[in-house]
């Protein structure tokens, strides 16, 4: 994970003109809730990602709830479980529904990292201020590459956006893409959504 001084002046730039969660109606008191987990050692890390992480990056998008990746402290084996979170958010007035739980009136899903990707955007996070209080969101160039590898309508459109908005550091991106077998299906895409022009 980064810390603020260690961004290099590209990232910092970056982050001086991103987009506050407030303007999208995320509440100080889930970020709150969620710095509890990590300072109570329920949970390693985490990270904002999706498309709720991407309004920091682009215009604001409805989206119904937000996708929160975990790195759990202490994972046993091959079968891992949310329980622990679940249970700890739930003693504190979080409300389970379904495959969410809902923390100051937004439903937050979360996820492990279901390949080497996904970790690493949750390691490389980088922190962010809301209302005073620090969360951690996906680089642009992750959350590019997780959409490109997931592959839905959704995720297309959204990439699009990242690359006409020029948000993304374009030779970040394809080392990212390099590392993890991305660039056929980033040339595909290419040629089918941006008429081969990065």
């Amino acid at each position: 994970m980064h810390e603020a001084g260690s961004l290099s002046g590209l990232l910092f730039s970056r982050f001086c003109r991103v987009r506050s969660f407030v303007d999208n109606g995320f509440v100080k008191r889930t970020i709150e809730m969620l710095n509890a987990l990590q300072a109570d050692g329920v949970i390693h890390h985490y990270a904002i990602g999706g498309a709720v992480a991407a309004t920091f990056y682009l215009e604001p998008a409805a989206t119904l709830d937000v996708d929160v990746f975990v790195l759990l402290s202490n994972p046993t084996g091959t079968l891992v479980s949310l329980t622990p979170i679940y249970e700890y958010l739930k003693a504190r007035g979080g409300i389970e529904d379904r495959e969410h739980i809902v923390l100051g009136d937004w439903p937050v899903q979360f996820l492990i990292p279901a390949n080497e990707l996904e970790t690493e955007a949750v390691a490389a996070s980088v922190p962010v201020d809301v209302e005073g209080v620090r969360t951690w969101i996906m680089l642009a160039e992750h959350l590019v590459a997780i959409a490109l590898a997931t592959g839905r309508a959704k995720d297309y459109i959204r990439v699009v956006q990242f690359i006409k908005e020029k948000a993304v550091d374009q030779m970040m991106l394809l080392g990212i893409l390099k590392k993890y077998g991305l660039l056929p299906k980033w040339q595909q895409f290419q040629d089918k959504y941006l008429e081969g022009a990065l």
